[in-house]
């Protein structure tokens, strides 16, 4: 074994004592694993930290999460008189010792720390750095990743996630450290008992309650708020305010899928915890067959993400994609804001590049501007505090990402699944009221605007050689592509170069003739490429044939 390994593996042996765990593991840990644990730093990026939990230098412990937020403490100092920083935490594994960890590192550094007093969705971070004049926010949670993983999410003081710059400096904070001997901590106990660290109080939860619920799009229009809600949050850290904001709102139909209901970071009934995964829905489809429920809604464990599932015309539940889900609330929402008078002079849709295009087309129908960013709701959260700088954040009225992510206001600056939650239920309720059912929605804009079909197909590249395959094809597709399944590309956007306006990133997108795209772009966390595929076609059938033939002839680049 390598001597350098060796010898942090021998100082975590001897050092590591804050955790038995830790010492159980080490202890254990044969060569395989002891280079694995060891071979490298956990990454810090604009994501934060995410890995897997357990002993090293390459996992989330008690030891990364300090060292890290001794770096970020470092940063703010350099860069804020007194900053603040709101912390929350879910229901994965060791979530709420890590956020006390974090805490405790923050406050020996003089930073006041705000903390949920009890587990909380990724949007309430978001939120209450915004209500509080934080400098920055700390989300601990893995999002929809399986339950051996946990990370460190970081917001910038306009509650946004950081942008690259940040997170490099917070990065090189972070490399000047020895996780043993540079970090400054003190206990969680002994913070509270000083007033360093205190709890968030209850106004600012019922004033992110009251968000929600202010978007309303009903104006004076009456519902019928009785429908049968079956719920599922995935074990995670929906199940409060997600309650309480329908609940709130009178609706009070609502089951829970019991088996789901508990936070619990083991996720025992569902092994991947997302919500755009069948199998994760498979519970909440089964509790909502027993309770015949007209709409099945499940969040993801750090709840900025939402599922549903509808009847179809013979009382089976169809899944919808996130696609599907934003095209039926932006429609929604626009229709009801024209029709109550409340839509801004200047409205403003925003949405990823990957995200179905005919999100655009229904946007330009209401007479509102759509901005097309990268892929990633930050960069949605970018362009909201663009506007408020601006003066103009009342003019945002939507956002979404195909993969299950909304926002229909500008109060956070990250996707939240209770407002998504919220809003579904309201567009479901209004729809029903008239008779007229999600799918038979979706149906209609299909109709007008021609069957939309997205599709994402991963391609794997392993070792430092699929880096330079994968090198190889992109440049491969920078040459030039004319024609894809006989439909001619009549615009190439190369995002190498930032192109309108947004950072540079390895993303091309090619417009095809008859409204259909498709987006190559590498991964940005595995050894994969990326090809997301958007058609536009008169009918499911010629929809589904021409992704088909769109697919096979790009298969052959990816050889």
């Amino acid at each position: 074994m390598d001597k350098e390994l060796l010898a942090k593996y021998h100082q975590w042996q001897e050092q590591a004592v804050l955790d038995p765990d830790l010492s159980a593991e080490l202890a254990k840990m044969d060569e395989t694993a002891v280079e694995d644990a060891f071979y490298r730093e956990l990454a810090f990026g604009t994501g934060g930290l995410r890995g897997i939990i357990g002993a090293g230098t390459n996992r989330m412990n008690v030891y990364t999460v300090a060292k890290a937020s001794q770096g970020l403490a470092d940063y703010l100092n350099k860069h804020y008189d007194h900053p603040a920083v709101a912390i929350g935490y879910d229901s994965r594994i060791k979530s709420d010792r890590f956020a006390q960890v974090a805490a405790g590192a923050l406050a020996a550094n003089g930073i006041q720390v705000h903390i949920w007093p009890q587990l909380m969705p990724v949007p309430t971070v978001s939120f209450a750095v915004r209500y509080l004049g934080a400098a920055a926010g700390v989300m601990i949670t893995a999002s929809h990743n399986p339950a051996k993983y946990n990370g460190y999410k970081v917001y910038g003081d306009d509650g946004c996630q950081i942008t690259t710059g940040a997170a490099g400096e917070i990065l090189a904070e972070i490399d000047k450290l020895d996780i043993f001997h540079d970090v400054t901590m003190t206990s969680f106990k002994e913070g509270m008992a000083s007033g360093q660290i205190n709890y968030i109080a209850e106004e600012v939860y019922t004033a992110f309650i009251a968000e929600i619920k202010r978007q309303s799009v009903l104006g004076e229009t009456k519902i019928d708020r009785n429908v049968a809600i079956c719920y599922t949050p995935l074990n995670g850290a929906g199940l409060k305010p997600v309650i309480r904001a329908l609940t709130e709102g009178g609706y009070t139909n609502i089951t829970v899928v019991p088996e789901q209901k508990v936070p619990d970071g083991n996720f025992p009934t569902c092994p991947y915890p997302n919500p755009e995964i069948k199998e994760a829905m498979a519970l909440g489809m089964d509790c909502a067959r027993l309770c015949n429920a007209d709409l099945l809604l499940a969040t993801d464990p750090d709840c900025d993400r939402v599922g549903i599932a509808v009847k179809d015309a013979q009382g089976e539940y169809v899944l919808l994609s996130g696609n599907e889900t934003g095209i039926l609330l932006l429609d929604y929402i626009c229709s009801r804001r024209q029709a109550n008078g409340t839509m801004p002079a200047h409205p403003v849709m925003i949405k990823t590049i990957v995200t179905m295009d005919l999100g655009e087309r229904i946007a330009a129908r209401y007479g509102v501007e759509t901005k097309n960013v990268l892929t990633g709701f930050k960069f949605i959260g970018e362009q909201i505090g663009l506007m408020e700088q601006a003066g103009r954040d009342q003019d945002y009225i939507f956002g979404f990402e195909e993969s299950y992510g909304y926002l229909t206001g500008p109060y956070v600056r990250d996707k939240d699944g209770v407002n998504a939650a919220f809003m579904i239920c309201e567009m479901f309720a209004y729809y029903k009221s008239q008779g007229i059912s999600l799918l038979a929605k979706l149906s209609e804009l299909y109709g007008e605007y021609g069957y939309s079909l997205n599709t994402l197909h991963s391609y794997q590249f392993d070792g430092a050689a699929g880096f330079t395959k994968m090198q190889e094809i992109m440049a491969k597709f920078r040459q030039g592509l004319t024609a894809l399944a006989g439909q001619p590309v009549v615009k190439v956007l190369d995002y190498a170069q930032g192109l309108d306006g947004l950072p540079k990133s390895d993303v091309l997108k090619f417009l095809l003739e008859g409204n259909s795209s498709v987006v190559v772009r590498p991964s940005g966390t595995e050894p994969k490429l990326k090809a997301y595929i958007s058609v536009s076609a008169a009918s499911q059938e010629c929809a589904v044939q021409l992704e088909q033939q769109i697919t096979a002839e790009l298969n052959q680049y990816f050889r």
